[in-house]
């Protein structure tokens, strides 16, 4: 992205870590927080920060008049993902569950296909398609060890879901703002999780946890939205999710400095098939007219 501005470079950087942290800290809070609990608490306290600035800026009627789709989406998107990983962190390392969260552009491609929304796959995106595929199949194969098949299963599945949101949003959210949908998306998800979280309330928590779910709420849930509006400003919204690309690299690093967490051959191996896959997967061809030479 070489006509970046230092400020985009910046808030670039900023969120490659701050969506990158979530992983560290879920892995850390589910020692003593229950999965249910823990979304609740992540995104309770964003609902209450949240909300006030919505209702003052009048965007509360927009937002029920489109109650339903606002339901969808936040199932798709959050309500059950952000649940199946912490569950799935229960038995999973912070590393590998980031790195498995790197097939999302790999799955979007499918998704697009299966929707009508891409043209036929070019040489290129089929290849990237084969090899981010034979990456997941080492992270996988290789990193299975009996009984984390099931959460596994899990983060694949909130991987779908991650892949499909911005589909939803795109198509059935046009027109609302996105402060407003990612308000309504807290209370959302806040409120179907209060009943887990009521029942499942923590007899004691350890400061180490304690400070890792404030974290997880200030940080990637509440803070992470903010500089991703700021940097899709700021660069443009496609740009934006090359991020996407950095999230991972940053869990990996962080699992294994901060709780020592092995780099198995699947990882070594893997992650950049996954990567590079999903670049060439992801990639959009460029128009004939982009293709001829320009005079000089």
């Amino acid at each position: 992205m070489p006509d970046v501005s230092r400020r985009g470079w910046l808030l670039f950087v900023a969120l490659g870590v701050i969506w990158g942290l979530p992983y560290l800290l879920i892995r850390i809070s589910v020692r003593e927080v229950s999965p249910g609990t823990l979304v609740f608490l992540r995104t309770a306290p964003v609902a209450l920060v949240l909300v006030p600035m919505v209702v003052r800026r009048g965007e509360t009627r927009a937002l029920l008049r489109r109650w339903r789709e606002i339901l969808v989406y936040c199932a798709v998107e959050l309500t059950i993902p952000w649940y199946f990983v912490s569950s799935g962190e229960q038995r999973l390392s912070s590393s590998l569950t980031g790195l498995l969260i790197a097939i999302v552009p790999l799955i979007g491609v499918f998704l697009a296909r299966l929707g009508g929304d891409e043209e036929r796959l070019d040489r290129r995106q089929l290849v990237g398609l084969a090899v981010g595929l034979a990456g997941v199949a080492l992270l996988v194969g290789v990193d299975v060890r009996g009984a984390t098949a099931l959460p596994i299963a899990e983060v694949l599945l909130a991987t779908v879901g991650y892949a499909l949101g911005p589909r939803l949003y795109a198509h059935t959210l046009g027109g609302l703002s996105d402060l407003g949908v990612v308000a309504a998306s807290m209370v959302v998800t806040a409120v179907a999780w209060a009943p887990v979280a009521f029942t499942h309330l923590p007899a004691h928590l350890s400061v180490e946890v304690t400070s890792s779910v404030v974290l997880l709420a200030v940080g990637p849930t509440f803070l992470g939205f903010l500089v991703f509006f700021a940097l899709i400003s700021e660069i443009g919204p496609t740009r934006a999710t090359i991020v996407t690309y950095v999230n991972p690299a940053v869990a990996l690093l962080l699992g294994v400095a901060v709780l020592g967490e092995a780099v198995t051959v699947g990882v070594a191996v893997g992650f950049p098939l996954v990567i590079v896959g999903s670049i060439l997967a992801t990639r959009r061809r460029r128009p004939l007219a982009d293709l001829e030479p320009t005079a000089s």
